[in-house]
């Protein structure tokens, strides 16, 4: 019995193959990713709270390193398999176990560094407990300012359709709420990378917008 792949819009067409293409071409892929896959959106969401988690508490240049990692990790681990299944939709185009079996590895490899990111992610916490616990103020200004920011970022990757307007008040909002944060940021590269991962949802909102599901 022939299963139908769930429809995705596809790529648009390459039109030439230099080297700023090629950076287009890749940006194109995260982007493709991040608008259609419920697991990347998942994904960029944790990371914004990691970005404000990290620009909030004072950490080593280790643990820094290490989170860091973590989030482009997972990303990349998410972005192969989504590579991967629509490698195996196009090439199987009927049922096959092995199909199953390759889609469900792939899956397992992206959840195995995800559980070990929340592994580093509290030992991490608890590591630095002290540092939290003596820092109340700037904790509590940080969560009162990076939740509504994670949930503007939240607004901006969820596939239901909504006014234009919503999307942009998301995005100004949220622009607004990480200048806010800037100023008292424990890690400007923290605060870079929850900037980074909120364009990223932007984008992906207009990506959805340009090529919407029938």
């Amino acid at each position: 019995m022939t299963v139908p792949a769930p429809h995705r819009p596809q790529f648009p067409s390459r039109r030439s193959n230099g080297l700023f293409a090629s950076f287009g071409h890749a940006w194109a892929g995260l982007i493709h990713t991040v608008a259609w896959q419920r697991n990347m959106r998942i994904h960029l969401i944790s990371g914004v709270l990691v970005g404000l988690v990290g620009s909030g508490i004072p950490l080593g240049l280790a643990e820094k390193v290490t989170l860091i990692f973590c989030v482009l990790l997972i990303f990349f681990a998410e972005i192969l398999n989504s590579a991967l299944e629509q490698l195996v939709d196009l090439a199987v185009q009927q049922f096959d176990e092995k199909a199953r079996l390759t889609k469900d590895a792939a899956a397992a490899g992206v959840l195995v560094l995800a559980g070990g990111t929340v592994v580093i992610f509290a030992a991490i916490l608890i590591n630095y407990w002290e540092t939290v616990r003596t820092n109340t103020d700037a904790i509590f200004r940080q969560v009162a300012l990076g939740l509504p920011l994670a949930g503007c970022a939240t607004v901006l990757v969820l596939p239901q359709p909504r006014p234009v307007a919503v999307d942009v008040l998301a995005f100004l909002t949220g622009c607004g709420l990480l200048a806010l944060t800037a100023p008292t940021s424990a890690s400007l590269v923290f605060t870079a990378l929850t900037a980074a991962l909120l364009f990223i949802a932007g984008a992906a909102a207009r990506e959805r917008r340009r090529h919407p599901q029938p």
